[in-house]
């Protein structure tokens, strides 16, 4: 009887402190409230001009949002004050990591439609995207990517053969074979494992400070301009309160700076940053489309020439006397030559044991997992025939 007397008690003086509380705040608004005024609206929330003339306002009659770049198509630095002065050195590591993934592009396609592995995504014409915003933050920052942005993690290290184990699933692969092809994850890179569904990590990004778009041109088969009629992405940005700023994707100096000048601003103001990339994907969607069947090949074609990224830079460096011609060749075929090598090996190796996808959810494995795994050990032994008999023992939990 005491506890609940002295329970009752507790919740009487909580229901006055709130009371008490919520009089303080009310009585504080009420100083603070300035009331609408003939000279200035001011509706919570707003921030306008009174108007007396009646005027529906047409969507295409605003201005938008311009585009910034710094390099022209033929490679040029259009104002001296944006060039980022990137040394030689600098230029030509990014140049040899955008290539190289287009190497690793282009043979891993073939290799899925040869049948060797499931799945595969490229990321033909938007490698400036990735590569650029990779070398513009630092290594520890934390990274939630999305499918098409491969060149972030091999910007930071990640080697052809742990790209390659992954696609192929197989024991050496850091996800134990659990994700399809391209889903890379990386803790030593701090970069979070990739998620096909869209926008399933949007409660880890709102801790971030920089938010990246790459708009490419389409959703799939979905154009651009019949996803929406505003302004594009950017556009979104003020709306939210955002700071933002819109620019060229395929201009690797012009994704670099606003990636920089975007984390500075955000660690300074603790403030979140939009960027909206524009790009164009040439390839296809992933292994699983066809692109010819929603666009036309003349339009794909307008974006391999000057304006493609790799030649935009190669361009900028050759103008430099910092590339040649024979160094093209010798470097095009080193990469091709490195991602086969790594290939063969890596498709050599044997798969994980199949038990490894029970655990690594729950520290004690629960009962309906376990009976899950016992029905499959028993279809196993039924069908054996029909599943390889080897798998990666040496480095089993369960042998």
């Amino acid at each position: 009887m005491a506890l609940k007397n002295t329970s009752l008690h507790f919740i009487k003086n909580l229901s006055r402190f709130g009371q008490s509380l919520c009089a303080k705040h009310l009585s504080s608004a009420r100083t603070n409230i300035t009331l609408a005024t003939d000279d200035k609206p001011m509706f919570p929330g707003f921030s306008a001009q009174w108007t007396d003339k009646l005027h529906l306002i047409d969507p295409t009659s605003h201005g938008t949002i311009p585009v910034y770049r710094v390099l022209d198509y033929g490679g040029n630095i259009i104002n001296s004050s944006e060039d980022p002065k990137l040394d030689q050195s600098k230029v030509v590591e990014i140049y040899h990591c955008m290539t190289l993934l287009n190497s690793m592009d282009r043979i891993l396609y073939e290799c899925q439609r040869q049948g060797r592995i499931s799945f595969y995504m490229t990321h033909y014409g938007e490698e400036a995207t990735a590569v650029g915003s990779a070398a513009a933050v630092n290594p520890d920052d934390l990274v939630f990517a999305q499918y098409r942005e491969t060149g972030v993690l091999m910007w930071r290290g990640y080697t052809l053969d742990q790209f390659i184990n992954q696609c192929f699933g197989n024991c050496e692969d850091e996800g134990k074979g659990r994700m399809m092809p391209i889903h890379y994850g990386s803790k030593a890179n701090n970069f979070v494992t990739i998620s096909s569904p869209l926008t399933v990590q949007l409660p880890q990004g709102k801790v971030s400070r920089e938010m990246g778009t790459r708009n490419n041109g389409y959703a799939i088969s979905t154009p651009s301009h019949e996803q929406y009629r505003g302004d594009g992405i950017a556009a979104h940005g003020p709306a939210y309160g955002m700071t933002t700023i819109r620019v060229d994707g395929n201009d690797i100096f012009a994704v670099y700076n606003a990636t920089k000048a975007a984390r500075e601003f955000a660690v300074k103001e603790n403030r979140p940053v939009l960027i909206e990339a524009l790009t164009y994907r040439i390839g296809h969607h992933s292994t699983s489309d066809d692109s010819s069947t929603y666009r036309q090949d003349s339009e794909v074609n307008q974006w391999t020439g000057a304006s493609h990224p790799i030649a935009r830079l190669k361009q900028y460096m050759e103008n430099q006397g910092w590339w040649t011609e024979a160094q093209e060749k010798e470097w095009k075929q080193d990469t091709v030559n490195r991602v086969r090598k790594s290939l063969e090996l890596c498709e050599k190796r044997l798969k994980p044991d199949w038990r490894e996808m029970f655990y690594d959810v729950y520290e004690k494995m629960p009962d309906h997992l376990m009976n899950q795994m016992k029905m499959m050990e028993e279809h196993l032994d039924k069908y054996a025939e029909h599943y390889p008999k080897n798998y990666d023992k040496k480095n089993s939990s369960f042998v």
